[in-house]
């Protein structure tokens, strides 16, 4: 039986991060040479969470918070190994559940994914996936 878990990336899980990009070939070049350097910069001042399923990575979704007014998601990736499982929405919906009364934004051109599969509403250029009602 698969058991996936979720949790905030840390600096320990660097390697295993960078091993997941690097498997998904040059479309992720953050892996590589000096933008590896600038990705482990981005990690520190994002939020980012890891799914493991038995223990082993198999993905993760990077995001920021803009101070109340948003959370805008950068990359989602599940591995090739692990596609299919729903990996990515329990993803996605683990960031609504951290971020209950922000809207959270999607920073893709991906739109097969998160608006034919996911079912996710565009507004102009960006995703939206949980839209805040704005009262605090």
């Amino acid at each position: 039986m698969r058991k996936a878990a979720i949790r905030k990336y840390g600096p320990k899980d660097e390697g295993a991060l960078f091993s997941l990009m690097e498997r998904e070939g040059e479309e992720w070049e953050y892996w590589q040479g000096g933008n590896r350097a600038k990705y482990s910069k981005a990690l520190q001042d994002c939020i980012t969470y890891l799914i493991f399923e038995n223990g082993a990575l198999c993905g993760f979704v990077r995001c920021r918070d803009d101070g109340g007014f948003g959370v805008y998601i950068f990359d989602l990736l599940v591995d090739a190994a692990y596609r299919g499982r729903g990996y990515g929405r329990l993803m996605m919906e683990h960031v609504c559940r951290e971020f209950p009364s922000n809207t959270i934004y999607i920073m893709s051109d991906v739109d097969g994914y998160y608006g034919g599969k996911l079912g996710y509403q565009r507004e102009g250029t960006i995703f939206i996936v949980n839209k805040a009602d704005g009262s605090d």
